[in-house]
């Protein structure tokens, strides 16, 4: 504890890119496997301190810095209109982030498009806001994911909504797995949740917390109060939200026999019961409403119903379904048409590009929506959407020559590559073709395993392995691969969450090359200090001292 205690800023650090990245995530991460292990074993008092050494922390101050500088919405100012996009501007940030006298600004509200059509609210905190907020976040989600449900999977580390998926067939596609569902969404979980019952339960500095839950917003020039909810777009808001329905599936449990096969699976505000009986879904619905009225929230009676799995039901984009005793799950109608009305979108605003800048737009959002699908049962599906995206593009080829015949329009835009015909390329380009995705079964994540648990660093290593090697490129692949998925130079984990470049060992304008040999994958803030300290050579000069 002590060599902890004494974390103040090296001497060797005079800037924000003489900064030791692997000396700061090993002592930031070793203080978060001892809140997890002191949540785990119940013991409070613990957490609080460790909590507390954490948020005095410099190099908790430093990652977090780091995360809010390099993260999507790094360019977007909050109401001072601040952004941290230099290296000096950081290192002053640094400096900043203490809790004493400290007082959060307002959010700047953001309207943002939905799927049903209508808009979310979004707030965006000041940079700084952003930065006590991750934090914080440091301190608490040791906590949040060893107390977390067994079956929760939205915005939590290392889980993803292949992994409800997965947990609904564990639960239902038996041949004696119960039968009836309740489908259940809570209504305006972000913007009712219960201020009193946060600052009661969450396990935080009060103080803190309180200003973020009420600092307000500004829309339109005007200053909005804010008297419940959590801000939506503050980094701290998912793991709050979370908290807040934790206990729901334990709760269920303890009210209901094993016979009566209660199961749920959640995905941030969605989720689903399953029972064996109309009547016991009925009760459960009752328990729920309670539970949730405790947190000021309630169930919307537009999306909550109760079904039978023969008449199939939707959850995160699929169809789930078992017809004749065959279980089935499919892409959800629904996301069909979403994915063809995009395509036709990107289609009728390229009507005058070329090909090429054509096959680039859709190309990202084709390949995305496809390995979103790969695990469930979508090949008729994916042959049918090429078909009609075919026609999409034939019709576009048509407009753009009406003078001239099928054969010529064919020959322009289409090509016979390895034996396949009719495939849409300009000879740079080539379009995505959904039926070409090799469809695999999704592995599911253990429901105790915990990110900060060190009994679990193998298991999640390997996750992350197998990932990589399902979804990267073949050159990035197997560069994570020679690295045991590390960065050299923070020596941090290059997993899922973090975003990476490639370096050259010996840079391309001193005569460097593209072969591996001559490559190494990093983070994206230690790629720019290996710039920033001109290191030529590899390994830089300041990793054998860290050594």
């Amino acid at each position: 504890m002590d060599t902890l205690k004494r974390d103040v800023v090296s001497p060797q650090w005079h800037q924000w890119h003489s900064i030791e990245w692997s000396v700061v995530s090993a002592r930031v991460r070793r203080l978060q496997a001892r809140i997890a292990k002191a949540a785990k074993e119940c013991d409070w008092r613990k957490v609080r301190q460790l909590q507390r050494l954490i948020t005095k922390s410099t190099s908790a101050k430093a990652l977090a810095v780091k995360r809010v500088a390099a993260n999507r919405g790094h360019k977007t100012p909050g109401v001072d209109g601040q952004l941290w996009s230099t290296p000096e501007a950081k290192w002053a940030a640094l400096r900043t982030l203490d809790s004493k006298g400290y007082k959060a600004k307002p959010l700047r509200r953001i309207h943002i498009p939905k799927a049903n059509g209508g808009k979310r609210p979004l707030g965006i905190p000041t940079m700084r806001d952003r930065a006590m907020q991750a934090l914080y976040l440091l301190a608490l989600e040791p906590v949040s994911e060893t107390t977390a449900d067994l079956n929760s999977y939205g915005f939590r580390p290392h889980r993803s909504t292949q992994d409800a998926m997965m947990q609904c067939c564990n639960a239902l596609s038996r041949p004696h797995s119960p039968q009836w569902i309740m489908e259940a969404d809570i209504r305006g979980c972000f913007d009712n949740i219960s201020h009193e019952w946060l600052l009661k339960n969450i396990p935080l500095d009060r103080k803190v917390l309180k200003q973020w839950l009420k600092a307000g917003f500004v829309d339109m020039r005007t200053l909005f109060p804010t008297e419940a909810g959590t801000p939506q777009g503050g980094i701290i808001s998912p793991v709050l939200s979370n908290m807040a329905l934790d206990g729901l599936e334990k709760m269920l449990k303890e009210h209901f026999p094993r016979r009566s096969k209660v199961n749920f699976v959640r995905y941030a505000d969605d989720f689903i019961v399953t029972a064996t009986k109309v009547e016991e879904l009925e009760k459960a619905k009752h328990l729920t409403r309670q539970f949730l009225k405790e947190r000021g929230l309630e169930l919307s009676e537009q999306k909550t119903r109760l079904t039978h799995i023969s008449e199939g039901f939707d959850f995160l984009g699929w169809t789930f379904r078992k017809f004749n005793s065959k279980w089935s799950m499919t892409p959800s109608k629904d996301s069909q048409k979403r994915i063809y009305a995009k395509v036709r979108d990107i289609v009728r605003k390229h009507r005058t590009s070329s090909q090429g800048v054509l096959i680039a737009a859709l190309i990202p959002v084709l390949r995305g929506w496809g390995y979103y699908h790969k695990h469930v049962a979508s090949s008729r599906i994916f042959s049918k959407l090429d078909h009609k995206i075919w026609q999409l593009l034939w019709r576009w080829a048509k407009r753009r020559h009406p003078s001239k015949g099928r054969r010529w329009i064919k020959n322009r835009y289409w090509s016979k590559i390895r034996g396949r015909d009719w495939v849409f390329n300009d000879g740079q380009f080539q379009l995505f073709l959904l039926s070409r995705i090799r469809l695999t079964r999704h592995l599911k994540i253990r429901a105790e395993a915990n990110p900060y648990d060190p009994e679990f660093e193998e298991y999640f290593e390997g996750r992350v392995r197998r990932w990589m090697a399902e979804h990267a490129v073949t050159k990035t692949s197997r560069l994570w691969m020679a690295q045991l998925g590390k960065c050299p130079i923070c020596t941090d984990r290059i997993d899922l969450q973090t975003k990476w470049d490639i370096h050259h060992k010996v840079w391309k304008v001193n005569g460097g090359g593209d072969e591996d040999a001559n490559l190494a994958l990093v983070h994206v803030n230690c790629h720019k200090q290996i710039h920033a300290r001109g290191c030529t050579k590899w390994p830089p000069a300041w990793l054998k001292t860290q050594a």
